[in-house]
């Protein structure tokens, strides 16, 4: 399948592309070999064969300015949707259940993830229902309701398929688990929980080595953790992480990267919290051993709700003593050897980077460069051999935010921005510039590359160029 995009960011998440060809000159005028109207949604395209597969909801988002953060859920419908690869013409829809609304981040969508495909079957996750299998011509194999979830910014995080498993990780704030599925039937192959995690939006990369079981790697709030791929068993875990990581990892030469970003992790010194007796000694006024909104200053009670991990409007030990975690956690990407079991987090992170990290985009390697790309265009090329920045500079007329994740192919890299600027650079540590195009449309999907052509998302469209 190494010519197709099977699932979010092409194989295992790499985000690199076979193939000799890319367009490097694209828009919304230029280079169309076709174009259809798509409902909304921040689904990335994924392709097998000449089948192209995207999520979408529609007749219940009321648009304001035309702006995402204007959008207002009033319950529309959720689908699957088919083209043809070579006419962009609708094969199929199919619609999803939909018996609740999730809450979710004005920047997110309910039909933010991604499909995933082994070629004979497609399947799809909505956070508002569950999984669902189809047939490549539409027709449903199953359907497996799950939740509902307790995540204030909704979910992201896409399922894989690996063998005859469909892997889903269900992180939140309360009752975080992943979950394996029978790819044939739906039904429940394992289930782990994640205690130990609160929310993320992470998709997991699967690592094989010769002579050792498949793992499943998978970075979560403040740790990463590797498990066995078949049964679910966890076999090594890496501490010091980030709070609500939304990348997945990229697994290049012996290496697994992760990276997880957060407003307030870049202080070089952790915030100092008080324990949970202080905090009580402090806050709980009543003294019936819980904290409540009315018990703390304006600014904590603002953001109460954040704290508040299981929604039962107080406090208890267990919410603070995530806060205090999430205070303590640190920015950073790491790299971390392959094999070990247990805590390897002193014996196995080769290096690791704190600064200049993206809060969305995943990381890439492409041909023996490590590319980053931060809100405010600032993209850095490393060595992803020691962590030395081999060059850092701002992408000129895409100053903006970042959630498309960047993509390799044909020795080019490209990038876009929230505002739908894409950028194209000549890949290599000593990176260049060769392009910019403007999209004129807000653009949170990452591209697909396949044949020499690029499928790409905007907010109303799905584009196929072709040079």
């Amino acid at each position: 399948m190494a010519a197709d995009w099977p699932m979010f960011r092409g194989v295992n998440g790499s985000g690199v592309a076979a193939g000799e060809t890319v367009p490097v000159e694209f828009g919304p005028t230029k280079n169309v070999v076709w174009k259809t109207a798509l409902p909304f949604g921040h689904s990335s395209p994924v392709i097998v064969g000449d089948r192209i597969f995207l999520t979408g909801a529609e007749g219940g988002n009321v648009e304001g300015s035309g702006r995402p953060e204007k959008i207002v859920d009033k319950g529309g419908k959720l689908y699957t949707i088919c083209l043809d690869r070579a006419t962009g013409k609708i094969l199929w829809r199919r619609e999803s259940p939909r018996p609740r609304i999730e809450q979710y981040q004005t920047v997110n969508s309910p039909a933010s993830p991604s499909a995933a495909s082994d070629g004979q079957s497609v399947f799809v996750f909505f956070a508002d229902y569950g999984l669902l299998a189809y047939g490549l011509d539409g027709n449903e194999i199953w359907r497996t309701p799950l939740g509902p979830f307790n995540n204030v910014n909704g979910h992201g995080s896409s399922p894989i398929v690996w063998r005859d498993l469909v892997v889903l990780v269900c992180d939140q704030d309360a009752g975080s688990y992943i979950i394996a599925l029978d790819k044939k039937t739906g039904k429940q192959r394992w289930r782990v929980e994640r205690p130990e995690v609160t929310r993320s939006y992470v998709t997991p990369a699967v690592l094989e080595r010769e002579g050792a079981p498949a793992e499943l790697i998978v970075p979560g709030a403040y740790q990463v953790t590797s498990y066995r791929a078949d049964t679910g068993e966890k076999l090594w875990w890496v501490r010091g992480f980030s709070w609500q990581p939304k990348s997945l990892p990229v697994i290049d030469a012996g290496l697994i990267y992760v990276h997880g970003w957060e407003g307030g992790g870049e202080a070089e010194t952790p915030t100092e919290t008080p324990a949970w007796a202080e905090a009580l000694s402090q806050y709980d006024k009543s003294g019936d051993g819980k904290i409540t909104p009315d018990e703390v200053d304006d600014r904590m009670r603002r953001s109460f709700y954040l704290l508040d991990l299981d929604g039962k409007g107080h406090l208890l030990a267990r919410d603070w003593e995530f806060y205090r975690a999430r205070r303590a956690a640190r920015n950073t990407l790491l790299a971390i050897r392959q094999g070990g079991r247990g805590d390897i987090s002193q014996s196995h992170v080769l290096w690791r980077m704190q600064k200049f990290l993206p809060n969305v985009p995943s990381p890439l390697i492409y041909r023996g460069v490590l590319y980053l790309v931060k809100d405010g265009g600032i993209l850095s090329a490393v060595d992803p051999k020691t962590g030395a920045v081999l060059k850092q500079g701002r992408l000129a007329g895409a100053l903006d935010t970042y959630y498309a994740s960047p993509v390799g192919a044909a020795g080019k890299v490209i990038l876009v921005s929230q505002g739908g600027v894409a950028t194209v650079i000549k890949a290599g540590a000593d990176w260049e510039i060769e392009a910019t195009h403007d999209m004129d449309e807000p653009v949170f999907a990452t591209p697909a590359v396949v044949d020499g052509r690029m499928y790409f998302r905007t907010r109303g469209w799905l584009y196929c160029f072709g040079q």
